[in-house]
């Protein structure tokens, strides 16, 4: 019998990995003679993917990004971020606590995200979580991102669960798109990266702190 899984989406969601994006953010930005970016900023322009964090920070700091710089920059983040992604980034108040319950519980887990696959199972690793997802799903595990469902169908099916049985917990619009696509209730965070409060975009269910979060799992069918 196929079991009841839990999906996470990764940054502002399962790990407060802001501080270490902003430093990478900041590495590229002040080689190229820009100004630094606040973590506040950072935690609004995250989301989308390391491009697009890029792209948002040149362009709160002047004249936007020309296209054609985009891929040497990237590259440039990308080392700098894998080189550091650890160094800051914590789990946030009650997730370990809830990852060992669901745990005890049979429960499957993974994590779809828009993070590199690399850089997110690193992470994980870092961080000593490994052990307790089933998969961990990026952009480009099946070259496709969030928020299209296919990740999170993917993601669920690695976990050995099904579609029926899921469900999803994230902090963006991204995120509650990908569980409306798939069909799944969601469950969002108050306190993750959105330039918007997240209830305004409809999730099932809004936490304040993971300790809020097992009851709504367990009352999944």
């Amino acid at each position: 019998m196929p079991r009841k899984t839990v999906v996470f989406d990764l940054d502002g969601t399962l790990v407060d990995t802001a501080p270490d994006l902003t430093a990478a953010t900041n590495a590229i930005l002040t080689a190229h003679g820009r100004r630094a970016v606040s973590l506040d900023e950072v935690r609004e322009m995250v989301g989308q993917g390391a491009r697009k964090l890029i792209v948002r920070g040149f362009e709160a700091t002047g004249d936007a990004l020309e296209e054609a710089h985009l891929e040497p920059l990237y590259q440039d983040f990308i080392d700098h971020y894998t080189a550091n992604i650890a160094v800051s980034s914590a789990p946030y108040p009650g997730v370990p606590g809830l990852l060992e319950r669901c745990k005890s519980h049979g429960l499957g887990m993974a994590i779809c995200t828009n993070k590199l696959e690399v850089l997110s199972v690193r992470l994980i690793e870092e961080l000593n979580l490994s052990h307790y997802f089933g998969a961990i799903i990026g952009p480009d595990t099946i070259g496709i991102a969030k928020p299209d469902p296919a990740p999170y169908h993917e993601a669920v099916r690695r976990a050995g669960g099904n579609r029926g049985a899921s469900i999803m917990i994230g902090d963006s619009a991204t995120d509650i798109a990908t569980a409306k696509a798939a069909g799944a209730p969601v469950i969002a965070v108050s306190f993750g990266y959105t330039d918007e409060p997240v209830s305004a975009f409809d999730p099932d269910h809004v936490v304040d702190h993971f300790d809020e979060v097992w009851p709504l799992i367990a009352s999944l069918e």
